[in-house]
């Protein structure tokens, strides 16, 4: 397998490393690139603004997880869990270590490049992988960079590649965190994944300081976006297109279909264990059946947290607490977000049609077919069905 390594401080990671580590992986023809936050790299020092380790890895798993295909770019923290500085050649030779068959390519910008030749140990490194240097800088050209390739293969014996990168996004942490320090938020959501971007205003890091309970409809979503897997952002994204509509369609208030669907699914990826601790805080109380099933919990936990840290009212909390098993005597809203995450546009199993062209014609009858679907589906897998589902169909059938 050919491996990259990709280290930086990541401070924060911003849509330009994410450009570079998607163009190189495929130029290079890796299998593998794998993303290495520094603790304390050795020559400079972090910002006084700068993110706590912990939190900068977390940011760089969101945003490798951003670039497709899903898994081709990890983040490993190797480098902050070390005592010391953070020398380059260790954790190559760590990785090549452990990883005896596989191919290594160190990989890194022309300004890292270009001062290979002053690093820590660089013969150390050149035995244990190749060295790629690839330009980033809108205009810049590569014949620098084809000048230090030769002298690196003649001085330390080093494998070279060199990468004019078709598509370059000419951005610095530095910049990013400049504009999070001023407040200037909307300039600095251009330049970060959205996942990356919402992770920053929920840990209040570079000195924002956003109310969690009054975010706009753009930086709740990308809150949300922060707290899953971007797999699971496409379904919620066409959920709310379809609360969207079926608001419009059905009188219901259209913010208040929005703002629900957006964090129905904030806590899908939560482990039981932080779920049952929201649980807790909140005085949110669970069924056997909902303390058993992990499906049903991200409901209630979700429903939490919209209330007591988005600040959302009671109508969009029930929306959120009942999505996935619906209830008897639905509201009008309960109704929409449920339908709206069943068949959303990314939706597909036999009888979704149907549904979808009832929502709009007879919503209860829409919202009962969607109740059976699920009756009969938990049925077949041999689960328990919700007492809350079989309650929502009863009192939709008379």
């Amino acid at each position: 397998m050919k491996i990259g390594i990709y280290g930086g401080t990541f401070d924060p990671p911003h849509l330009g490393h994410m450009a570079a580590a998607a163009q190189v992986k495929d130029l290079l023809g890796l299998d593998k690139l794998i993303l290495v936050p520094a603790k304390q790299p050795p020559h400079k020092a972090l910002d006084a603004i700068s993110a706590p380790a912990e939190d900068r890895l977390r940011m760089t798993r969101l945003m490798a997880d951003g670039i497709a295909p899903p898994g081709s770019v990890t983040a490993d923290d190797r480098e902050l869990t070390r005592a010391g500085k953070s020398y380059t050649a260790d954790t190559v030779e760590a990785l090549a270590a452990q990883y005896p068959d596989d191919e290594f390519w160190l990989v890194m910008g022309s300004d890292m490049f270009l001062s290979f030749h002053t690093w820590y140990a660089p013969q150390r490194i050149c035995a244990a992988a190749g060295l790629c240097g690839f330009a980033r800088a809108a205009g810049e050209g590569i014949a620098p960079l084809e000048k230090q390739a030769a002298y690196l293969a003649q001085a330390f014996g080093a494998r070279t590649e060199v990468l004019a990168l078709p598509e370059v996004v000419d951005v610095s942490s530095t910049q990013v965190r400049e504009l999070l320090k001023s407040g200037d938020l909307q300039d600095a959501e251009g330049l970060l994944w959205s996942q990356v971007f919402g992770y920053i205003l929920r840990r209040g890091l570079y000195g924002v300081t956003v109310d969690l309970a009054h975010l706009p409809d753009d930086q709740l979503r990308a809150v949300s976006y922060s707290m899953m897997y971007a797999k699971r952002i496409p379904h919620v994204q066409g959920t709310e297109e379809e609360a969207v509509k079926l608001a419009r369609r059905w009188g219901a208030d259209v913010d208040r279909a929005r703002r629900a669907a957006i964090l129905h699914d904030c806590t899908k990826y939560y482990t039981v264990e932080e779920h049952f601790a929201v649980c807790q805080r909140y005085g949110v109380e669970l069924d056997e059946l909902e303390r058993q099933s992990e499906k049903l919990l991200h409901a209630k936990t979700g429903a939490a947290l919209a209330c007591h840290i988005f600040g959302e009212p009671r109508e969009v909390q029930a929306a959120i607490y009942y999505h996935t098993t619906g209830k008897g005597d639905m509201t009008l809203l309960e109704k929409i977000i449920y339908l709206a995450d069943y068949m959303e546009p990314h939706r597909d199993f036999p009888g979704v049609e149907r549904l979808r062209e009832l929502a709009y014609t007879d919503l209860d009858a829409a919202v009962a077919l969607g109740c059976e679907m699920s009756i009969a589906e938990m049925k077949e897998k041999g689960r328990a069905v919700h007492p809350n589902t079989q309650a929502a169909l009863d009192s939709l059938r008379h």
